[in-house]
């Protein structure tokens, strides 16, 4: 159930047996109550000491998903900033269940010490909270401001209708293929044709051939051994071989540029 918006009333009565701040006179307690936002602060208890009374009701609006208050207890000074004795926080479920809490809470200092404890009244009206909830049920269910309409729509199947069965397909007019073999014939193989027979090579020392086997590397015809080719005619010599370093023709003596040497050969021979 929501609490958004509805009033929570708190009343702070007083406090007991509060932890004492003051060392020459006695202390002048306040309590303050904290939710969400809101912030109230009862008055001042001039000397109420360590059991002071406020007897103050305040009216908090809730809000959804909040479930709780924060008190805070101080001590009021004139001259320093004021002192503070303890706090607490304050669950709402019972109140909110049952529309009544009247209990004390325990206050705890700073270092998680007690400082005594506070007594507050709270009062909640559950039946407002059940009617909020009943006017939301009623608005759901309201009639319609537009009226029934007067055409009626049927009904939506719960199975969408079956498309309608296939003509089945009609018998082919070819006669069917033969089944195949599982396993297939092979062709007949052609013979392979008998080489012709073969010619016997000719024995040493048989007829001649019409050209006689020639040496290898020489030409055909052979040559003479030593002779140029073409061969000189019978009686007729080549040109004879020169000394080495000597043109042809050689020199006569008359033209040699040396004087004879009584020993051949002792000079050199003329430069080209």
């Amino acid at each position: 159930m929501s609490i958004q918006g509805l009033l929570l009333e708190v009343r702070v009565t007083g406090c007991r047996k509060l932890r004492d701040t003051e060392f020459f006179s006695r202390q002048d307690p306040y309590v303050i109550v904290e939710y969400a936002n809101t912030k109230l602060r009862t008055r001042t208890c001039t000397d109420g000491g360590r059991n002071p009374s406020f007897d103050e009701k305040f009216h908090i609006p809730l809000i959804e998903g909040l479930r709780e208050l924060s008190i805070n207890v101080w001590n009021s000074n004139t001259i320093n900033t004021d002192d503070f004795i303890g706090s607490c926080r304050v669950p709402l479920n019972k109140v909110l269940t049952s529309g009544y809490d009247d209990a004390s809470w325990p206050l705890q200092t700073r270092h998680m010490k007690s400082a005594g404890e506070v007594k507050l009244i709270m009062h909640f009206d559950v039946s407002a909270m059940k009617n909020k909830m009943a006017g939301k049920t009623s608005g759901q269910y309201a009639p319609s401001p537009y009226g029934a309409s007067s055409a009626s729509y049927p009904a939506p199947s719960a199975y969408a209708a079956a498309p309608p069965p296939h003509q089945a397909y009609g018998a082919p007019s070819h006669a069917p293929y033969p089944a195949p073999s599982a396993y297939s014939t092979p062709p007949p193989q052609q013979p392979y044709p008998t080489p012709p027979p073969q010619q016997p090579y000719p024995q040493q020392g048989g007829p001649p051939t019409s050209h006689p086997p020639q040496p290898y590397g020489q030409p055909y015809p052979p040559q003479p051994y030593g002779q140029p080719y073409p061969p000189q005619p019978y009686g007729q010599q080549p040109y004879p071989p020169q000394p080495y370093g000597q043109p042809y023709p050689p020199p006569s003596a008359a033209q040699s540029p040396y004087p004879p040497a009584p020993y051949p050969g002792a000079y050199p021979p003329r430069p080209y």
